[in-house]
């Protein structure tokens, strides 16, 4: 079992070796021996050239920003709507459930006319604003339903007690549900996080200057039309990489505990 285990740890981790160790080669050595693991003499060239001449960091600056901004308003809208619906609105929540998992039958490509033609009338084309609320439109009913099931574990009787001792709704609903569920908050913060931080289709549509695009779109970018830098590719890869794997470390821990933090009184 542990010789299965750690070869699947291997497959699993081996493309992310491959691509950091990649950045750090050669031009020379990429063209000639590609699937060497470790450079005989490694370089950053390709990092300044990516960080200096293309000026990536921008773009990452840009991806953080609206990632950021639509992370933390998709989980507070969503935190409210879920528990509105399992406290307020129990017997339609099942059914109200169905039709927000409903709206992922559709695929972003049939939508993207639609919003395109939006945000333009709204003149939200080639600003932070409009992809944030394209991002909004797909986050927060998928983050609804995921939070709806995790408030539904709830005890309805740690909240009675709350409200027996004189706490407000919100003050039952902030201290007392939040806790509780902060795991299932965390994980859904995670997938908004990622989804919108990895997210192309629409960014390419509504993001046309070079200053604004998000890490993908820029990443895209870097494919020339008969060659392809792989060094830049790699080392922008990292760099893309990177700010995925530090907020899944520093909110990790919030995942695997704290189920049960909050509920005494």
């Amino acid at each position: 079992m542990y010789l299965l285990l750690i070869v699947a740890a291997f497959i699993a981790v081996f493309p992310l070796v491959w691509v950091i160790s990649s950045s750090f080669k050669t031009s020379h050595e990429l063209a000639q021996n590609p699937l060497q693991l470790f450079s005989s003499s490694p370089t950053l060239e390709h990092y300044r050239k990516v960080i200096q001449e293309i000026g990536f960091l921008t773009n990452l600056k840009n991806s953080l920003l609206i990632a950021g901004c639509s992370t933390v308003i998709a989980v507070v809208v969503s935190m409210l709507g879920a528990y509105g619906i399992v406290r307020f609105f129990p017997r339609v929540g099942r059914q109200l459930t169905k039709i927000l998992i409903g709206t992922y039958m559709f695929p972003p490509i049939l939508l993207a006319i639609p919003y395109t033609i939006t945000m333009v009338k709204l003149g939200l084309m080639n600003s932070y604003i409009g992809l944030i609320i394209a991002y909004l439109s797909f986050s927060i009913p998928y983050a609804i339903w995921m939070l709806i099931g995790f408030f539904q574990t709830v005890p309805i009787g740690v909240e009675e007690a709350a409200a027996v001792d004189g706490a407000s709704r919100f003050r039952v609903f902030w201290q007392i549900s939040v806790p509780i569920i902060l795991p299932g908050i965390v994980a859904t913060a995670v997938y908004t996080f990622i989804n919108t931080f990895n997210e192309f289709l629409y960014a390419l549509l509504f993001i046309t200057e070079s200053d604004r695009m998000p890490v993908a779109v820029g990443l895209y970018s870097l494919q020339g039309s008969e060659v392809l830098d792989w060094g830049a590719m790699m080392a922008a890869s990292v760099i893309v990489i990177v700010p995925s794997v530090v907020f899944f470390m520093i909110i990790q821990r919030h995942i695997s505990g704290g189920l049960s933090e909050g509920s005494v009184k």
